[in-house]
Parts: structure tokens; sequence; C-alpha cells
């Protein structure tokens, strides 16, 4: 990343990301997500829309911190959401001109998440020594599934086992 010209924005730390859904998958039916975010003593709940065509993965995304994990969790269910896929990872972020670099590691694997403007990150791309045939517009639950018996994982959830 650093020869790629960007700098560190922030580092490793764990996190655990719940995905919400009614009993009926309404909002995975319309390739939507109601995320919640838990990134040491912050609480983010996402809304990203449905996927748009093209070659990286572009979406709409609206976020905001929550003070207050528990009552979101109630309101949610009054709502009619549960968590229907929990997952984690250890991320850590650099930060070049029109773009945030994230190093996702996994339990099924090392990710590295491009967020910003098209320009900038087919730029950084190019900078990484990759190109857009490198781009992966699965979910991270899809790669769950894709991955998880070749990680020895067993479970529903995509999460590092107890140590």
């Amino acid at each position: 990343m650093l020869a790629a010209g960007a700098v560190p924005l922030r580092s490793r730390r764990l996190q655990r990301d719940a995905l919400l859904d009614t009993t009926t998958a309404s909002l995975r039916n319309r390739g939507c997500v109601l995320r919640i975010r838990s990134d040491g003593q912050t609480t983010i709940l996402t809304f990203k829309g449905e996927t748009q065509p093209g070659t990286m993965k572009i979406r709409e995304e609206h976020e905001t911190v929550v003070t207050n994990a528990e009552a979101l969790g109630h309101v949610l269910d009054g709502l009619g959401f549960h968590v229907s896929f929990r997952y984690e990872k250890y991320r850590e972020e650099f930060s070049a001109p029109g773009v945030v670099i994230a190093i996702d590691e996994t339990p099924v694997g090392t990710f590295v998440e491009l967020e910003g403007d098209e320009t900038a990150i087919i730029a950084m791309t190019q900078a990484l020594g990759r190109s857009e045939a490198d781009f992966i517009r699965q979910s991270y639950r899809a790669l769950f599934v894709a991955g998880r018996e070749a990680a020895g994982l067993t479970g529903p959830d995509m999460v590092f086992p107890a140590r």
C-alpha cells in the first residue's frame, strides 16, 4: 500500500458485522443489505441498496453512528428484522487521493477493498499491479459460502474460531 502512494489511516482492529433481514429475506431478495457493525467502541448502522451493473461494485450506501446499540437492536427487532448472518474481519485502512483502501483478513481469506470515486479506484488498482479483471463483486456472505469448506468452517456464520 505504501509503495502505491497510500498512507496509514486506521490501524488493524477486529470488526464484527451482523446482517439483518426479515423472515422472508425481503432485503436480500432485493439485493439490499442492513448491517450493524461493531468497530471497537463504535456501532454503525448501514443500509446498502442494490448493486448496480458494471465491472466494480457500486451501490447506494447510508451510514450513521449509533450511540445505543442495545436500543437499536430492540427497534430493529420491533420492525421485524433479525440477524441473518454474522461475520468478522480484522481490518486495516490506508488512504490515497479519492480512495480508502481496506485490507480485510477474514476466516476465508484476505481481501483488499477499494472505496471511493471510480477514477481513483482504477488508478489505485493499477498502482497495486492489478486490473479490473481482479475485481470481486461478491459479498462476504457469498465468499463465505464458497470458501467455508476449504477454510474448515462448519457453522452458519463467518467468524473466527474461539480461542
